[in-house]
């Protein structure tokens, strides 16, 4: 800045203010800085903030009732249960939100093919010899433009399916009625209550002259159904394919008490799961659902991420580029090395409850910030959740008379503390980043590839192949999803000579690592083989 600049700033902010003992103020003393020390995060007077707060008995009515879809805030408030609706072909097996908005969705899933180059690829390949002929697969996942392609594909594959949602508000109600439109039975929207949400689900399952044989879940909610309900739908289902860490708890807890009857995929620990849907996807969408929720700039915030998983390691390195300081909790020590080894601070949670501003939950447990840690948040402080299920944050301590609830958008509610005092909760505590966003379509190709080739193998496996147990889906497998994707970046991949793959003791087809491989540091493979050998040996027999 040169002299006459200078000069001519020093003026204009001369002639309308001067320099008090408190800080800058014009002259009429209208207009006041306080010194440095000031808060800025100063909580609003009690007066203002019951203007305008609604009661928590409100608000829990509310939280549903507003979760209208982004696309269509002008849809009434009628329950999708109490309509009658119908498709151009004169289909009602279907309960939706609005059939009407079958176009629009229409165009949304041609744009997420673009993007899911493999699922293409396949339904071109295999539509021809129909490997899901027959196939009869009942179906719970986030429905939305990507889920929308995978179940043309299954449907181009041979299957016949029917689908609910695993989350109450990831449903993209334009999807769904595309769908609907297209002639599949879909029973989701957007704000479903818990009721509705067991509804669609049962609406699925319990229908005269259809019964599944494959079952493809994410969280679990689908198959606990079954076996709560309809435990003699077993005796035909084939297989089960799962997506989610909790869905695949379940799973390992009903195989260790014997209660698993048919055989299920694990597909959330294949390598294309794990490493491009967690960590990729995450990495990208954990950005998207704060921008669009909170408006909130991550340059210098303080940010605790509870579980350095693949969905934590992604969510870590995406708030850390942007300018982020990023606290990391673990209960695994070789998590906990490898977020020291990438720069973080690993801390107790309780150690840094009262400093942060943002606190984010991607562990798959229980219980993790409970009331406690909720009543020491500094004042503002923005709380999610990026784990499946709605169990991470203990939302329903904060259902309380004395914590005033205030709806500012969609999926976000202040939670208001008598004092004065707000948290920003977003999503209810439930999945932040299709429950307020989107998701890279591309990554999702990854994965609706691999459970398409999983719902493939299991259904026509031999008898005998699989038990009644939990399995991974072969390496072979994962190769072929990783290989349908590469020519989107035209990419090509060298080839083993005879005697490199001799050198090797491998097919030059691959697969091309061990079972136990999990693309990572050698000594990181070494501690999950040890963790694995002490786990076996700990547990009873």
């Amino acid at each position: 800045m040169g002299y006459h600049s200078v000069c001519v700033l020093k003026k204009l902010i001369g002639g309308r203010f001067h320099r008090g003992s408190g800080g800058l103020k014009n002259p009429d003393g209208q207009i006041q800085f306080a010194d440095q020390k000031q808060e800025f995060n100063k909580r609003p007077s009690k007066i203002g903030r019951r203007s305008l707060s609604r009661s928590i008995s409100q608000s829990s009515t509310d939280s549903y009732s507003s979760a209208a879809s982004y696309t269509d805030s002008s849809d009434d408030e009628t329950s999708p249960r109490d309509k009658q609706q119908k498709n151009s072909k004169g289909n009602g097996d279907f309960c939706i939100k609005n059939i009407k908005q079958a176009d629009f969705g229409r165009r949304e899933i041609e744009i997420a093919e673009q993007e899911m180059p493999a699922l293409m690829a396949l339904r071109k390949r295999a539509q021809g010899e129909k490997p899901l002929a027959g196939a009869k697969v009942v179906g719970c996942t986030h429905i939305t433009a990507q889920t929308a392609v995978l179940m043309e594909t299954l449907s181009a594959l041979g299957a016949q399916c029917r689908w609910a949602a695993c989350n109450i508000y990831s449903t993209q109600n334009e999807v769904a009625a595309a769908l609907a439109e297209g002639g599949f039975s879909v029973f989701a929207w957007k704000g479903e209550s818990e009721d509705d949400f067991w509804w669609c689900i049962d609406r699925c399952v319990n229908v005269e002259g259809w019964q599944p044989n494959m079952i493809l879940d994410d969280g679990g909610d689908l198959t606990h159904w079954i076996y709560k309900k309809y435990p003699n739908m077993f005796k035909k289902i084939k297989g089960i394919v799962e997506e989610s860490v909790t869905g695949v708890h379940r799973l390992y807890q009903l195989s260790k008490a014997g209660k698993l009857c048919v055989p299920a995929m694990n597909v959330n620990d294949s390598v294309t799961k794990q490493k491009f849907d967690n960590l990729y996807c995450c990495r990208e969408s954990i950005l998207d659902g704060l921008k669009r929720t909170t408006d909130v700039m991550f340059g210098g915030k303080q940010v605790v991420v509870c579980g350095y998983g693949e969905v934590g390691k992604g969510c870590c390195a995406a708030l850390k580029a942007m300018g982020s300081i990023v606290y990391v909790t673990e209960i695994d020590p070789i998590c906990a090395l490898q977020a020291c080894m990438d720069g973080f601070r690993l801390v107790k949670l309780n150690e840094v409850i009262r400093q942060v501003d943002i606190v984010i939950t991607c562990t798959g447990n229980k219980n993790v910030v409970v009331r406690e840690y909720l009543d020491r948040m500094k004042n503002g402080c923005i709380v999610c959740n990026m784990g499946h299920s709605n169990t991470e944050i203990d939302v329903a301590s904060l259902r309380t008379p004395e914590l005033t609830w205030e709806r500012v958008r969609s999926q976000v509610d202040h939670v208001i503390w008598p004092d004065g005092k707000r948290i920003v909760l977003l999503a209810e505590g439930r999945l932040l980043n299709l429950s307020c966003s989107t998701v890279p379509t591309f990554v999702l190709s990854i994965t609706a590839t691999t459970q398409a080739l999983a719902l493939i193998e299991l259904y026509n496996a031999p008898e005998g192949r699989y038990k009644q147990d939990v399995y991974l889906l072969p390496k072979k497998m994962d190769e072929y999803v990783a290989s349908l994707h590469l020519p989107t970046f035209d990419a090509h991949l060298t080839e083993l000579t005879d005697e490199q793959a001799k050198y090797l003791g491998l097919n030059k087809n691959g697969p091309f690592k061990p079972n136990y491989y999990r693309y990572e540091n050698l000594v990181w493979i070494v501690f999950e083989v040890v963790k694995e050998i002490i786990f076996e040996c700990l547990m009873p027999a």
